[in-house]
């Protein structure tokens, strides 16, 4: 993206001994071991050191079939159901710290350059109940409706076909930020109980990324954040050139709207105060279904398995206006339509005046990749497996999600020239064939067997006491 350029300098240094050779891929596990190494003490906390239970826990989220605590115990040896827990629920080392130096390492890692992104996205985990923090009836974009769940604000980092996540937000619905004890008692930190769009998490991820030195060049999202003025309004001032979808009824000028205060029309009561627009805008897809064929260009926007994907556009430089402002905000707007002549996608962007309809049409396609972040973490690194209800207990599982995915993207590259088409299925196949895992034997087998079976039996006992309970409060109500 040439014209599409606010990179900012890269201020992450290796550690001594951290190593980028080229190592067969036979030797993927030692990797794996000397990558956790690499991060070992940002899990030392001020009494102990974690960093044993969490070089199991990383194992078991690429090891275990389910992410949850009895199934990773049952296969990486030398763990236990308990200590997991305590370690990922308990244990205050810093999520943040560890998530800072993913983002680092990250930057270090992806070729720099002008087609570096920042993309922007959100996705849900689908739970049960309602003890897990943040969790509530809601919209669950990964089902398409509402439903009960936790959604996380991800930043993912790309370049290319690699992309990696490297921040996220939990986001608390009003309806927990309202009940502070709710909030206590899943651990919410004081400072973040309160009401945040998702729009600011994302504005606070854009910033601290940029505060840590990572480099990309413009920031990518999708019509949930890009039909929010304000949003865009912010990035806007920040600096940041942004490639942000937004629905098919976005309004837009095609001049300037030169909003002003109407003159008074008559003598008697009040005088007019508020803006107007010089002239109605346009539904977008109302601009683009007059467009003529003419102006519709055909570009290629990236490689897939399939080939190349052509698809056609139309580019305009329209007028952005909230009603508010005292003026209209120049933007692109381009409009992509697939060859086969199926859906329309529309797209906002405050690149440079003269960047070309290829590099926005290119910059525009990028955003595919967080999708994909997203389902590789999901099927590879249990992003959204897991088993766990409190504040600090969510941040550790995904500061670990993205230690793995951020590990997993590392050895992409490193042998991308010998193995261009490895993929994170591939390296945690090789992962779970060459890390330790427990002996199956008939000894083993029989004790994970009484460890489920002792705990079914507690929950039987708990919902019978649960049942007794209620049942006795019914008597005692009616014979009153």
């Amino acid at each position: 993206m040439g014209s599409i350029t606010t990179a900012r300098p890269n201020t992450y240094k290796t550690k001594k001994g951290d190593s980028h050779d080229n190592s067969p891929l036979a030797g993927v596990s030692s990797s794996f071991i000397s990558y956790f190494n690499w991060f070992s003490d940002f899990f030392q906390t001020r009494t102990r050191n974690c960093a044993d239970q969490g070089a199991l826990y990383l194992k078991g989220l690429v090891q275990a079939e389910k992410k949850n605590m009895e199934r990773m115990a049952e296969m990486v040896p030398e763990s236990n159901e308990q200590a997991l827990q305590h370690f990922v629920s308990n244990s205050p080392w810093d999520a943040n710290a560890v998530m800072d130096q993913v983002a680092m390492r990250s930057n270090e890692a992806l070729q720099d350059g002008e087609d570096r992104c920042l993309l922007i996205d959100e996705t849900a985990c689908l739970k049960k109940g309602t003890k897990s923090v943040g969790v509530s009836r809601q919209w669950a974009g990964t089902i398409g409706k509402v439903d009960n769940c936790q959604v996380g604000v991800f930043a993912v980092l790309g370049h290319g076909i690699y992309a990696t996540p490297i921040d996220c937000r939990l986001y608390l619905p009003e309806n927990w930020v309202e009940d502070p004890k709710r909030c206590e008692a899943a651990g919410v930190p004081d400072h973040r109980v309160k009401l945040l769009r998702k729009h600011d998490l994302a504005l606070e991820m854009v910033e601290g990324a940029r505060q840590k030195g990572i480099s990309f060049s413009w920031v990518g999202c999708d019509g949930f954040y890009g039909e929010d003025p304000a949003f865009l309004r912010d990035l806007d001032g920040m600096g940041e050139v942004f490639v942000a979808d937004v629905h098919k009824d976005q309004m837009v000028w095609l001049e300037d709207p030169e909003p002003c205060v109407p003159p008074r029309k008559s003598t008697s009561g009040r005088p007019p105060k508020k803006l107007e627009p010089r002239m109605l805008p346009v539904r977008v897809d109302l601009l683009a279904a007059q467009a003529p064929a003419s102006s519709w260009q055909r570009v290629t926007v990236r490689e897939t398995t399939k080939g190349k994907l052509v698809v056609d556009i139309f580019h305009q430089r329209v007028w952005l206006w909230d009603g508010e402002e005292p003026s209209a905000h120049e933007w692109h707007l381009i409009v992509r339509k697939e060859i086969d002549g199926g859906k329309l996608k529309y797209t906002l962007s405050n690149a440079p005046a003269d960047t070309s309809v290829e590099r926005l049409a290119f910059a525009q396609a990028q955003r595919y990749w967080v999708e994909r972040a997203f389902q590789e973490s999901k099927q590879h690194s249990g992003l959204d497996d897991y088993q766990v209800r409190g504040w600090l207990a969510w941040h550790h599982h995904m500061a670990l999600v993205m230690m793995a995915m951020q590990f997993m993207l590392e050895e992409k590259l490193k042998h991308q020239d010998l193995y261009p088409l490895l993929s994170c299925a591939d390296i945690v196949s090789l992962l779970k064939y060459a890390l330790p895992k427990r002996a199956v034997t008939q000894e083993e087998i029989l004790r994970q067997m009484e460890i489920r079976h002792k705990k079914r039996k507690s929950a039987i006992e708990s919902a019978r006491k649960v049942q007794a309970k209620r049942l006795a409060g019914e008597l005692a109500g009616a014979a009153m």
